[in-house]
C-alpha cells in the first residue's frame, strides 16, 4: 500500500503521551463481544516510539496476551470503531489490529521499537488488572503509568517518565527478545490509513 504520507499529512492524528481525549469509555458490553484469545504463549510486549529526528522516545504503550490479548496505550491518539476502549485499555487486539497500530505510529518521523517478554498466564493477568484498575493515563505520563503497572506486577523495572529510559530497562530483563520497526519494513497489509477521527479511509 502507497502510504500517501505527505499527501495525508494533516489527517493524520500525531502520536504520542501527549494523546489526545478519546471519546466516552465503551460499554461493558462491547468490550465483552471483543474479546479476542489468540492461542499464543503468554508475552508482554513494550512498544516504544521513538523520533528518527532525535532518537528520543516519544509514546510507551504495552501489549498483554494473557487470559485475552489487550492493549494499554496510555495517553495515546490511537482509535479504531471496532476496537472498545476502557480507561486507555484497548480491547481485541487481534492480529490485524496490532498491524494497525503500528503502522498508525510508524512514519518518516518516527520509527518504533518492539519488545516482547515471555510471562506467565497469571503475570499477564495480573498486568492486565492493574491496567484496568489504573484507569485513563494523565497526558505524558505513558511511560510513568506504564513502569508503574509492571513494577507493581513484580516485573524488575524501576519507574520513569521517560519511554526511552524504559525501553532500555525492559530490553535488560532476560529472555527479552528485540525488533525496530521502520516505514521499511513496517506490515501494512491491513491496508488502513487513518483520518482525524481514527476512521480508515479508502485504501490508495
Amino acid at each position: 500500500m502507497t502510504r500517501l504520507f505527505t499527501a495525508l499529512a494533516a489527517l493524520l492524528v500525531l502520536a504520542g503521551c501527549a494523546g489526545l481525549d478519546r471519546s466516552g469509555p465503551s460499554s461493558l458490553e462491547e468490550v465483552q463481544r471483543s474479546t479476542f484469545t489468540d492461542g499464543g504463549p503468554p508475552e508482554i510486549r513494550l512498544y516504544t516510539v521513538l523520533s528518527e529526528r532525535f532518537d528520543s522516545g516519544a509514546h510507551t504503550a504495552l501489549l498483554i496476551n494473557g487470559s485475552q490479548r489487550v492493549l494499554w496505550d496510555p495517553a495515546g491518539s490511537f482509535v479504531h470503531p471496532d476496537v472498545p476502549e476502557r480507561g486507555d485499555l484497548l480491547y481485541g487486539i487481534d492480529e490485524n489490529i496490532r498491524r494497525v497500530y503500528v503502522d498508525y505510529h510508524v512514519r518518516p518521523t518516527h520509527y518504533m521499537v518492539e519488545q516482547t517478554l515471555p510471562v506467565t498466564r497469571a503475570q499477564a493477568d495480573a498486568i492486565m488488572a492493574l491496567a484496568a484498575e489504573h484507569g485513563s493515563a494523565s497526558r505524558s505520563t505513558c511511560a510513568r503509568s506504564t513502569s508503574a503497572i509492571l513494577a507493581e506486577a513484580g516485573v524488575d523495572i524501576g519507574r520513569t517518565w521517560f519511554p526511552e529510559g524504559l525501553r532500555r530497562q525492559f530490553g535488560r530483563l532476560p529472555g527479552v527478545t528485540e525488533r525496530v520497526i521502520t516505514t521499511e519494513n513496517v506490515d501494512t497489509r491491513h491496508n488502513v490509513i487513518f483520518g482525524r477521527e481514527g476512521v480508515p479511509l479508502p485504501p490508495a
